[in-house]
C-alpha cells in the first residue's frame, strides 16, 4: 500500500492536473490528469464520496462553479455525471478509478479526501477500498482529522497529511472558531500523527508548522505555489510543491537524488 516517502517528495505535484481552460483542460479533469501523467508529474486530486458509493473527483461539494449547474455531488450517483459537463470543455467529472488508471505505472498522487456530511469514515474506507489493488505511488491526505485517524488504525502503513494554513482573516475552516485555532497550530496532529504536514505556503512561518516537524518528524508539502522562483526556493527548504499555473521545467524536485 502507498510509498516510500523519498519516492514521493523526488516529484512536483500539479494542482489538479495540469489544468489550462485555454487549453480545453479544466482543473481535476481527465484531460488535465493526462497532460501531467504524460509530462511525467505527478498530480494532487480531490475526492468526494457520492450517493452510489462512487468516488468522483471534484474540488467541491457545490457543482455549481465547475459545472454551472447547481447539485450537491454526495447527492448524486454516477449516471448523474453525464449531466454535469464541466465548464468550458466536453469532459465530465471523472472518477477516481478512471484517474487512477491514468497514472498507472506513472507519477505518484497526492489524494485529497474531502469529507461531506460526517461520511469521513465511510469516504476513507471506499477510497481505501479502491486503492487497495493499484499498483501505483501515492499518499493520502485531508483537512479532516478524522481521515487521519481512520487511515492511522486501519491502514497505518498509507503515507498520510494533514492539510491546513492559517485561518482567520476571513478564512473559515467550516468547523468552527476552536477548530480554526487547533487546525491552525496543528493540535489535530496529536489525533492523525500525519507523515507529513501540507500548508499554505504563504503560511509557513506560521511556528506551529515548525515546531510539529522539529518535535515529530513530519515532513511539509507547500500549497499552492504559482512561480517559479517560489517553488525552487520552497524545495530548498526542504518542502514538496503542489503547483499550478506555470510549466516547471522538471517533474522532480531539486529534492530528488540523483
Amino acid at each position: 500500500m502507498g510509498t516510500d516517502w523519498q519516492t514521493l517528495s523526488g516529484y512536483r505535484y500539479a494542482h489538479r492536473g495540469l489544468h489550462d481552460l485555454n487549453a480545453g483542460r479544466p482543473e481535476n479533469s481527465l484531460g488535465a490528469f493526462r497532460a501531467a501523467a504524460e509530462a511525467g508529474f505527478g498530480a494532487e486530486l480531490d475526492v468526494h464520496l457520492m450517493a452510489d458509493g462512487a468516488l468522483a473527483v471534484v474540488h467541491d461539494s457545490d457543482l455549481e462553479r465547475v459545472c454551472g449547474r447547481r447539485g450537491r455531488i454526495e447527492a448524486l450517483r454516477r449516471e448523474d455525471l453525464a449531466g454535469y459537463p464541466l465548464l468550458w470543455s466536453g469532459e465530465t467529472i471523472p472518477l477516481l478509478e478512471d484517474v487512477l488508471a491514468v497514472f498507472a505505472g506513472r507519477g505518484p498522487l497526492i489524494i485529497e479526501l474531502k469529507p461531506a456530511w460526517g461520511n469521513a469514515v465511510a469516504l476513507t474506507d471506499a477510497a481505501m477500498a479502491l486503492l487497495a489493488d493499484w499498483k501505483g505511488a501515492y499518499c493520502v491526505e485531508s483537512f479532516h482529522p478524522a481521515v487521519l485517524v481512520r487511515l492511522r488504525r486501519k491502514w497505518p502503513d498509507v503515507i498520510r497529511g494533514q492539510l491546513s494554513q492559517r485561518y482567520g482573516r476571513g478564512i473559515p475552516s467550516g468547523y468552527g472558531r476552536l477548530a480554526d485555532w487547533a487546525m491552525t497550530h496543528l493540535l489535530v496532529c496529536a489525533l492523525g500523527r500525519p507523515d507529513f504536514v501540507a500548508y499554505r505556503w504563504q503560511d509557513r512561518s506560521e511556528p506551529a508548522l515548525a515546531r510539529v516537524k522539529e518535535r515529530c518528524g513530519v515532513h511539509e508539502v507547500s500549497w499552492t505555489v504559482r512561480d517559479r522562483e517560489t517553488m525552487e526556493r520552497l524545495e530548498d527548504a526542504g518542502s514538496t510543491v503542489i503547483f499550478e499555473g506555470f510549466l516547471p521545467s522538471s517533474p522532480f524536485s531539486r529534492q530528488k537524488t540523483p
